[in-house]
């Protein structure tokens, strides 16, 4: 067997030691494992999860051949959750594999605690009375649940826990932490010891842009009262003085400086973002809070008084143009200010801890560091119970998608999708699933659904012939290519859920195969 570290080496890249780790602990359970189940564990299980449980009642029937590569016709008339399972074994040893023959609604209805003993619960293709059932029951066992279903050319992927915390929510933009516009006194100390008029110009050449716009920034505040620029004048003004620097020189650096001069603009302090998580009630801690609220009562302490309202500095520069005993020496200045704050940080935890009645040790040197280096990115997901956005989702969201031209596919077929569960337990079968009578189906559904869009509050809204034709015209039937789609966009939320990085989505994924689009509705 390979390696674990050449193993997964690629995606070691993403994740870190750490999130591997994650994912190497973590016990999945699927219910039902037809196309849509079968693609998301096959990911997680070539991603190296640690165990995973595959959950079926049905038999292979030839039906299944036309659209889930993991049985074949060896498999016809055995066991689905028994071949499924054998054949995602094969594709990583080291990953615990089991099979239960039994049918995931009767397990929902009779064994409500089993689901306990999983980290995560992969539930495919489910209706919506037991996807209420098993969201109620996840919920009391702390167990994180993904919905993924797909139906013809559409699907639906929803994340439910009450809440899920992140450090490293690695966005894809992000300002970098240098303080041009409120430097430290080391920083500014260093940019005052370089003087810019006695340099020639090769040294000149070679200072590091972060020093010349901390002296600019000087300067110019000297001169207007105190106050960086914050006009659009006033900042292109700021830049034009920069130029008129460089003419004279065609510095790299200058140019540099340019290209940054927004990073002295940007409003000082923290963003409002991380504000928010800071005024969060669950920043009160007691003895039951979890370790982020605890570094996040620390982090609020931190701010309020030794970080003078700046969040601990991350510690790292970019590259730029520089002679390189500048640059060390820049790194160093950044790199021991980023130390400091986190020594004060880690005693403030240790602290907090030992008020709450914790072992004070019991958050490790490690997470307090990266939850210092990620602390101006932290991110705070709460999902409502199933229950509630079936019950009573948010209309004024509801009504607007439904009138936003953008959106009205998506909410279209997230409502028929809620209408064919009630189609199919009035009438015993899904509209358009036998041959023959498809008229009646089309207005039975029409009539059903527009039941339920007055159920919800948002009477006259009416869906498009067309997209209640089509949904009949699908007949329930689970396309493989669809079925890949929304297994890779399940697999990869329950890679960002385990590993605690990246920010999962946020409501319900809606994917329209008609048109090639994916959106997120928010109910």
């Amino acid at each position: 067997m390979a390696e674990p570290k050449t193993k997964y080496d690629r995606q070691l890249r993403i994740w870190g030691d750490q999130g591997q780790a994650a994912l190497e602990k973590a016990s999945i359970c699927l219910l039902n494992c037809g196309p849509t189940g079968s693609e998301t564990l096959k990911n997680l299980v070539l991603g190296g999860v640690g165990s995973i449980t595959v959950i079926d009642g049905s038999k292979v029937e030839l039906g299944d051949l036309g659209n889930n590569f993991m049985v074949d016709e060896s498999c016809v008339g055995q066991s689905k959750a028994k071949c499924v399972c054998a054949f995602l074994q094969e594709l990583n040893d080291a990953v615990k594999a089991k099979f239960i023959e039994e049918y995931p609604v009767t397990l929902i209805e009779t064994n409500p605690s089993f689901f306990s003993q999983f980290t995560l619960v992969v539930a495919t293709q489910l209706m919506e009375d037991s996807m209420v059932k098993l969201d109620r029951i996840c919920r009391e066992a702390n167990v994180i649940l993904i919905f993924a279903r797909s139906y013809g050319l559409t699907g639906l992927v929803r994340i439910s826990l009450k809440e899920h915390t992140v450090v490293e929510s690695k966005p894809d933009h992000f300002l970098d932490d240098l303080r041009l516009n409120n430097p430290w006194p080391e920083l500014k100390s260093f940019a005052e010891s370089i003087d810019l008029d006695a340099q020639d110009p090769v040294a000149l050449r070679h200072t590091p842009y972060v020093v010349l716009l901390i002296k600019m920034a000087e300067q110019w505040v000297k001169s207007h009262g105190g106050s960086l620029p914050s006009t659009r004048e006033e900042k292109k003004e700021f830049k034009e003085l920069l130029k008129a620097r460089m003419v004279a020189l065609d510095g790299d650096n200058y140019k540099e400086a340019i290209e940054a001069s927004f990073k002295v603009f940007a409003p000082r302090g923290i963003s409002s973002d991380l504000q928010q998580i800071l005024n969060d009630s669950c920043a009160e801690v007691d003895s039951n809070s979890s370790d982020f609220w605890v570094m996040v009562a620390a982090l609020k302490e931190f701010i309020s008084n030794e970080g003078g309202g700046e969040a601990p500095l991350e510690g790292s520069i970019p590259d730029m143009t520089s002679s390189t005993e500048l640059y060390v020496n820049l790194q160093n200045i950044y790199q021991a200010k980023a130390e400091a704050d986190f020594l004060v940080i880690e005693q403030r935890v240790r602290n907090i801890l030992k008020k709450i009645g914790k072992d004070p040790l019991s958050i490790s040197k490690t997470t307090i560091k990266s939850f210092c280096r990620n602390a101006r990115k932290l991110k705070v997901c709460r999902y409502r119970s199933i229950e509630n956005e079936i019950n009573s989702p948010i209309l004024p969201e509801l009504q607007k998608y439904l009138t936003d031209e953008d959106y009205s596919t998506a909410v279209g077929f997230y409502i028929l999708l809620r209408a064919v569960d009630r189609f199919a337990a009035n009438y015993n079968s899904f509209p358009g699933q036998f041959d023959g009578g498809m008229d009646e189906d089309i207005s039975r559904l029409k009539t059903t659904a527009v039941g339920l869009l007055s159920d919800l509050g948002c009477n006259g809204s009416t869906l498009t012939e067309d997209l209640i034709n089509e949904i009949c015209r699908f007949g329930a039937s689970e396309l493989h290519a669809v079925s890949a789609f929304i297994g890779g966009i399940a697999s990869q939320e329950v890679i960002k859920l385990i590993t605690r990085q990246f920010v999962p989505m946020p409501g319900t994924f809606i994917f329209n195969g008609i048109d090639h689009k994916s959106q997120i509705l928010s109910l």
